[in-house]
C-alpha cells in the first residue's frame, strides 16, 4: 500500500532534515538575496563584512 507522501510529487515532499541556514556555508550574495534585495556589488561587500563581524549565523535573522 502506498503512503500518502509517496503519492506527492517529489518537488512537494518535505525534506527529511530542515536547515535554518547558519549551519551550512553560504556566500555574501546569498545573504543579500535572503534580505529580499538584488545582489549589487555594494550590498555584497556590506554582507561580506557583516558575515565577518557577526559570523555565519547572521543569515538566520532573515530566514523564516
Amino acid at each position: 500500500m502506498a503512503r500518502e507522501a509517496d503519492k506527492q510529487p517529489e518537488s512537494e515532499r518535505r525534506p527529511a532534515q530542515l536547515f535554518s541556514g547558519g549551519e551550512r556555508p553560504y556566500d555574501p550574495e546569498d545573504l543579500v538575496m535572503a534580505t529580499g534585495a538584488d545582489p549589487t556589488p555594494e550590498r555584497v561587500e556590506k554582507a561580506r563584512k557583516l558575515i565577518e563581524k557577526e559570523g555565519a549565523r547572521v543569515i538566520e535573522r532573515y530566514l523564516p
